[in-house]
């Protein structure tokens, strides 16, 4: 995600932020302008700092503190271009169901950051019985068993509230012996399955989808029942970005979907930060990496020369912090070909003219940086 400031006093700003704490404005977000702005109220409502000619609204969820996003005063719909997705919320007569949906929001937003920026196409159910929509739905089980699923079906994304909480979520990650486990990783995961069905099924993209990922036609709940009972192959880091990935074709496309938005848009914060990294150690020349680019319209192998020393330093600096790796996860040769897939496939979608990198030159990228740190267990 890029940096954002206050219009009125240069403060710099999170995406979520509603209230600058320097000058005290109200704050947004423009879609259209892919920016948070500072706001002045008039009797025609909300004139944005940073498009001073329109005014604006905030989207209804507002009075929950759960979106600041903006839309023109006079636009027909009540809720902005992310909310208008909501099928179901949390009953908030329940104490807690506000703030672990105001987490969610806040991961879902950042989603739609990305997609909005991609380009990505977003029907509604208003407009596509079949478009996108979410429920965000809390268990009724008394005796604290999942009830509700969290999981992608014909357009409808469920998210089980439990997901939002802290403890809860880091023990069902400790017990799928999961790396990584968080709201927006649910959300990025998610999302894959619904642009599957939009981008692969059924189109051109098919037969080089099987040829990558294996044929998504063997059967769905046995694969996941044999992945549970009996865990990925012993070789399942050669082949795919995490073992559950390994579990399904269907399963492969989401996580390097989820994966190649983890990359762009952190290397879209890095870049806005304007990290450069020049190790000072033994070839650390292969460790260089300028990230002065738009990893949303760049071709994958700028992406990856500058995602794997990024990885590797942020990794550094978490343990001489004693945290656990930011990026705890290799990308092999073979997961960089999918994710090649998934970076072509959202480019003709958004008609975004991207060249794709040779699979070779990307494995002589990967073995290269591998080679500089003696190991691939820091990448």
């Amino acid at each position: 995600m890029k940096l954002f400031e206050c219009q009125s006093c240069r403060q710099p700003l999170y995406f979520e932020n509603t209230r600058c704490e320097s000058c005290g404005r109200e704050l947004g977000y423009l879609p259209a302008l892919g920016t948070v702005t500072a706001l002045q109220s008039d009797d025609r409502g909300w004139r944005a700092l940073a498009e001073p000619k329109g005014r604006y609204r905030y989207c209804v969820n507002a009075v929950h503190n759960v979106c600041n996003w903006l839309l023109p005063v006079d636009h027909p719909e009540q809720f902005c271009a992310a909310c208008r997705h909501n099928r179901t919320i949390p009953d908030l007569s329940q104490p807690l169901n506000l703030t672990r949906w105001r987490k969610i929001e806040v991961a879902k937003h950042r989603l739609f950051y990305t997609l909005l920026r991609l380009r990505l196409p977003l029907a509604n159910r208003a407009q596509d019985p079949g478009g996108l929509a979410f429920d965000f739905i809390a268990d009724q089980a008394a005796d604290g068993t999942h009830s509700v699923m969290t999981g992608h079906a014909s357009g409808l994304i469920t998210i089980n509230l439990a997901e939002a909480d802290d403890p809860e979520r880091e023990r069902q990650r400790f017990e799928m012996r999961e790396a990584y486990r968080t709201l927006l990783g649910h959300f990025r995961h998610e999302i894959a399955h619904y642009y599957w069905e939009r981008l692969v099924a059924r189109t051109p993209h098919l037969m080089e989808f099987r040829n990558l990922f294996g044929d998504e036609q063997k059967d769905y709940a046995a694969a996941l029942e044999k992945h549970y009972a009996e865990g990925p192959p012993s070789d399942w880091h050669e082949h795919f970005v995490t073992p559950y990935a390994s579990s399904h074709p269907w399963e492969d496309f989401a996580e390097s979907w989820a994966h190649y938005f983890h990359i762009v848009d952190t290397l879209e914060t890095a870049g806005g930060f304007g990290i450069s990294l020049w190790p000072k150690v033994a070839k650390g020349g292969e460790l260089a990496a300028r990230i002065d680019f738009d990893p949303h319209q760049a071709d994958l192998d700028r992406i990856i020369e500058a995602w794997l020393p990024l990885t590797f330093a942020v990794n550094s600096i978490n343990r001489s912090m004693g945290l656990p790796d930011l990026y705890p996860f290799v990308l092999a040769p073979s997961v960089i070909v999918k994710l090649a897939f998934v970076h072509r496939l959202i480019a003709a979608c958004s008609h975004q003219r991207a060249r794709p990198a040779p699979a070779g030159a990307i494995r002589a990228i990967v073995a290269s940086i591998r080679r500089s740190v003696g190991s691939p267990e820091g990448l």
